[in-house]
């Protein structure tokens, strides 16, 4: 049994493992990081200049939305060295271990953007993006304007994204699945890949959908498949779906996680 002293050291020491982390990540020099009240009403000084003053290199800006740890931003850069590749989250504490990973392994493609999703189109310009990955988001069953691929993050992702852009969606919630489904089909979207379940399909599945990472290893120990849509968000006026979806009978697994051997 834990005691009172024990668990406020322990608290203490994940506090202080916070405040160093946060500290690596202001020296990070392939971290961008800003505070909200500085990008409020302004555009960040990169919009527009990501390739010619952060990567110094004219190859394709790829961003993965919804980061967390870096895993599938690392993995992605590490599997193609011909595109850039920009992991967004608000998470400092997590977005730390991708970047030092990413330091590490000398992988000059890759940046972490810390910020909010919705504040997106201050930092990219028209057409400076080639793709965006969703990978695993929250499914948001509650909150239509909340879930990132709603029609609400479509208008904006349409303002920086190339045309013919591609949007990944990788994730392991049926609900986000079909709503997306239905989302492409209210608006006529261009579907160009669509796979049900990735390990356990006949298609050849390309080495960027094989990425795993944490989250990812849990809900397949747990006996639910992975589906992946990328589709084209094409320029017209957007609906949202008007469509019942049965919600995903589990939540996220919290702190039940299952102990992994790697």
């Amino acid at each position: 049994m834990i005691s009172g002293f024990q668990s406020k050291k322990r608290i203490s020491a994940v506090g202080k493992n916070k405040l160093k982390k946060f500290a690596d990540m202001e020296q990070f020099q392939n971290v961008i990081q800003v505070p909200y009240r500085a990008i409020n009403h302004s555009n960040h000084s990169l919009k527009g200049k990501w390739n010619e003053h952060f990567f110094k290199n004219d190859m394709p800006l790829v961003l993965e939305l919804g980061c967390g740890k870096g895993e599938y931003t690392t993995g992605l850069a590490k599997i193609d060295k011909s595109k850039n590749y920009i992991g967004v989250d608000i998470k400092g504490a997590r977005m730390w271990k991708g970047a030092r990973f990413a330091i590490e392994n000398n992988l000059a493609n890759v940046a972490f953007l810390r910020t909010h999703i919705e504040m997106l189109d201050q930092f990219f310009a028209p057409a400076e993006v080639a793709e965006i990955w969703l990978t695993f988001p929250d499914p948001q069953m509650k909150k239509t304007r909340k879930r990132l691929t709603s029609t609400r993050f479509i208008e904006m992702y349409r303002k920086f994204i190339k045309p013919g852009g591609l949007i990944h969606l990788k994730t392991d919630s049926n609900f986000q699945y079909q709503y997306t489904l239905e989302m492409i089909k209210a608006n006529g979207f261009e579907i160009v890949d669509q796979i049900s379940d990735i390990y356990n399909t006949e298609t050849i599945v390309p080495e960027k959908l094989q990425i795993k990472t944490f989250y990812e290893k849990q809900w397949l120990l747990r006996g639910i498949n992975i589906k992946y849509l990328a589709f084209i968000p094409h320029q017209n006026q957007l609906i949202e779906p008007d469509v019942d979806i049965e919600p995903d009978s589990y939540r996220s697994f919290g702190r039940g996680a299952i102990t992994l051997d790697e």
